[in-house]
């Protein structure tokens, strides 16, 4: 069984800085893309940030130049730092990834069971 293991959230003010951590556990051959999403109250899943297994990046424009995902393939774990924080980011941010478990040529979704950030004002 594949687990996707998050930490890291919290309660912090806004300008203030978390780091939040997403580690990959079970057994798979491979993953592909990792990623997080966020889910304010009442709204959608939106996506935050991806990495792929080469470390090509993509952001939500509403954190660029605030958010750095990274990923440490050795760990099978990926990395949020998120700076300059404000109110809106808010909300519980999701992990996912893409796991390959068989030697089918397919990945499927997996995602980890929420951490909270909460931004005051």
């Amino acid at each position: 069984q594949v687990q996707l293991v998050e930490s890291g959230g919290g309660l912090v003010q806004a300008g203030g800085s978390l780091r939040l951590s997403c580690a990959a556990s079970g057994t798979y051959l491979s993953i592909d893309e990792m990623g997080w999403y966020r889910q304010a109250h009442g709204k959608e899943r939106d996506l935050v940030a991806t990495v792929t297994g080469r470390g090509v990046t993509n952001y939500a424009d509403s954190v660029k130049g605030r958010f750095v995902i990274s990923r440490d393939n050795a760990r099978n774990t990926t990395y949020l730092q998120m700076n300059a924080l404000k109110p809106e980011d808010s909300g519980v941010y999701y992990c996912h990834a893409d796991i390959r478990r068989t030697r089918l040529p397919r990945f499927d979704d997996y995602w980890g069971q929420g951490t909270q950030v909460t931004v005051s004002s």
